[in-house]
């Protein structure tokens, strides 16, 4: 799977109301009731996750969940990660 262009993914991201695309990733910045809710997500994503064979990069502090994703094989952000968000958003909502 290759990388997308920088074109694509600026085009594609709009599409994703609270993902940003930098540092040749999509990132966003979840924030959750408490510590126990934002880890419930975190599990429900890891099993999501596992399904797709693709994994987030990720920090937990707490309440807040801070993700990233994108490609390694691909060295760049691929429509995996589009798919990933995706699920993520739809998890979260």
């Amino acid at each position: 799977m290759n990388a997308l262009s920088e074109k694509i993914i600026t085009e594609k991201i709009k599409d994703f109301q609270d993902w940003t695309y930098h540092e040749n990733a999509i990132h966003t910045s979840l924030e959750f009731k408490d510590f126990k809710d934002a880890f419930s997500v975190m599990t429900r994503i890891a099993f999501e996750a596992e399904k797709l064979s693709h994994h987030p990069d990720w920090s937990n502090v707490y309440n807040t969940l801070n993700i990233s994703l994108s490609t390694h094989d691909a060295e760049g952000v691929t429509d995996k990660d589009f798919e990933l968000a995706k699920m993520i958003d739809e998890l979260v909502s």
